[in-house]
């Protein structure tokens, strides 16, 4: 090998191993009952909505057959729109047998690396209907916990769940953290205090991000219960929901998608 052939080999490498991302986009989405029933159509659709996050947080993956395989399938999809991404999925919840499911999160491997396949919290699954999936990533050599959660209903408590995930989060997480999900509670309410106060943050406030079943001339937009709260140790850059309906009329054939809209959280990291 000559000398400058070495040379351009060694620098390639150099960047290939050492490549930094300035900007992480997060996109967390409880995409309804997650699995065999969504088409290849709709997995297309929901790649397109999706294709231009680094990491993708999602929720209520069905248990049984069929969730796993729709996860792998989104995988193989965005694959395919220009790169490389990877996935894991969770065991299913077990804390209720009512309300197991499992959690996934899909990510562009270039600048984006793990050490592990993650876990379910075990230490709160006797106070979490479905306990969180902790996943640490490494983004320019630096650790990132990212928790995945989804609370019981709004009329269940899910604030009883809260509570118990904060107090963990304090006690036995370390920042920078990220906390993404569906809540089923508003952040703007009293239950998020503690973690406020402790110098998190809500990526969007006062947006609603579920689905009507009808306008009824009211619009298409319900409930403000899904976000993404980050340590102040990130620095967001933009926030917001995605919104894929757009209109009245789009209603019906977006809530074979979900029932709820995407939000995304633009940081620089670290």
């Amino acid at each position: 090998m000559t000398k400058r052939l070495f040379f351009l080999v060694t620098l390639f490498c150099h960047f290939t191993l050492f490549s930094q991302i300035d900007h992480v986009n997060l996109i967390s989405w409880n995409i309804r009952d997650f699995g065999k029933t969504k088409s290849s159509e709709e997995l297309q659709q929901i790649a397109d909505i999706v294709k231009d996050a680094d990491i993708l947080a999602i929720q209520e993956v069905v248990s049984g057959y069929g969730g796993a395989q729709a996860v792998a399938k989104l995988s193989d999809i965005l694959n395919r729109k220009g790169a490389q991404w990877d996935y894991v999925i969770s065991n299913p919840t077990h804390s209720s047998k009512y309300a197991t499911e499992r959690y996934a999160f899909i990510w562009k491997t270039r600048h984006i690396k793990i050490k592990n396949r993650g876990k379910l919290i075990a230490a709160l699954d006797s106070h979490i209907d479905r306990e969180p999936y902790l996943m640490e990533f490494f983004i320019n050599q630096e650790k990132l916990t990212l928790v995945n959660f989804h609370s019981r209903p709004f009329d269940k408590n899910p604030e009883a769940e809260i509570k118990a995930l904060n107090t963990y989060i304090n006690t036995s997480l370390g920042a920078p953290l990220i906390l993404a999900g569906d809540f089923n509670v508003d952040e703007a309410k009293p239950v998020f205090d503690d973690l406020k106060a402790n110098g998190f943050r809500a990526a969007i406030s006062n947006q609603k991000t579920t689905l009507k079943r009808s306008c009824n001339g009211t619009g298409y937009l319900n409930h403000p219960i899904d976000n993404i709260f980050y340590s102040k140790d990130i620095d967001k850059t933009a926030s917001g929901a995605i919104d894929f309906v757009r209109f009245c009329e789009n209603l019906e054939k977006a809530r074979k998608l979900s029932d709820h809209l995407p939000v995304q959280l633009t940081f620089k990291f670290p």
